[in-house]
Order: structure tokens, then C-alpha cells, then sequence
């Protein structure tokens, strides 16, 4: 884990930067893979302000509280990340526990939900007249649909005409 303690506009005294040594290894066994800690305190007229931003292998937290004095701040901010990373740990054992509880049944195996009745619906993409494929495709671009059925103007067959997962036109005749 990286830490990174920056000051502006105030002196970075030893006592501050024991209090951020001893609160963060308190804080290391619930933060886990954390890659890297800043913590930038701020002095700005009477207020006194410290940020903590952690990051973490998929995510990140920022702290930031303000008071008169730069000590109470980091205090107050260290008990701030305490909090939020004891609830983002409560949530993700919470995640990782739902699927277990949902797999374990005791007594007799419940039912099976019956299927659900497929449903139809009507939807017009045929073309009444016949197409050339070169104005079928045309067709296909205004309309905006995924597939276009239509009757070719040479045998006057039907043919369906479809987008392609690479972004290419597809065409299904029949022989």
C-alpha cells in the first residue's frame, strides 16, 4: 500500500504524521487489496480541512471532513473511512453470502413452475413488392429493424435479409 501525505498551506508536524501511521495500520485489516492512500490536509483561514482518498483495486473512497483544528480532522476523517469501509465490507460479504443461501433448501424439493405460455406477436417487416437486394438493403437502413423479410424481384421469391454480429448485411434465400 502506497501512502501519500501532502499539506497545503500548513507544516506536515510528526505528531500528524504518527496519528496517520498508527490510524491507517488500524484501519489495514478491513481495507483489504488497497492500492493506494493519499491523505492531503488543508489549511484554508480558520478551517482545517482532511481528505483521504483510497484506492482500491475496483473502486475508491473519499473522506473529507473539516473543523478548527488540522488533528480533530483527521480524526474525524479516519473514523469516516472506518465507517464506510466496514459498510462496503458488510455489502460485499452480504453479495457474496446470497448465493449460498439461495442454493441450500431442506425438506422435499419445491415444484416446478409451470412454463409460461408463448406469446405471439404480429409484426409487419415484409415489403409487398418485390425488391431488388441493393434497395431491400435501403430499406432495411431506413426502417431500422433487425430483420426484413421481402420478395426478391428476379424470382420473385421470398428472402430475409439481416444485420450480422460484425456489422455486415446477411441473406437467407430459399433454394
Amino acid at each position: 500500500m502506497n501512502v501519500h501525505l501532502t499539506a497545503r498551506h500548513t507544516t506536515l508536524t510528526p505528531e500528524l504524521k504518527e496519528v496517520c501511521d498508527r490510524r491507517l495500520g488500524e484501519l489495514e485489516k478491513l481495507m483489504g487489496f488497497v492500492t493506494k492512500v493519499d491523505v492531503i490536509l488543508a489549511s484554508e483561514r480558520n478551517r482545517q480541512r482532511a481528505e483521504i482518498h483510497v484506492k482500491a483495486k475496483g473502486a475508491g473512497l473519499v473522506v473529507i471532513e473539516d473543523s478548527h483544528e488540522m488533528l480533530r480532522s483527521l480524526n474525524l476523517a479516519f473514523d469516516s473511512l472506518e465507517k464506510k469501509l466496514k459498510k462496503e465490507r458488510e455489502k460485499f460479504r452480504a453479495r457474496k453470502r446470497r448465493g449460498g443461501r439461495e442454493r441450500k433448501t431442506l425438506g422435499p424439493p419445491s415444484p416446478l413452475p409451470a412454463e409460461p405460455a408463448l406469446r405471439v406477436f404480429i409484426v409487419d417487416y415484409t415489403e409487398a413488392k418485390p425488391l431488388s437486394v441493393e434497395e431491400a438493403v435501403v430499406e432495411f437502413d431506413l426502417r431500422k429493424k433487425e430483420v426484413l423479410v421481402f420478395r426478391t424481384s428476379e424470382n420473385d421469391r421470398w428472402s430475409v435479409l439481416f444485420r450480422r454480429k460484425d456489422g455486415h448485411y446477411g441473406l437467407v434465400q430459399p433454394e
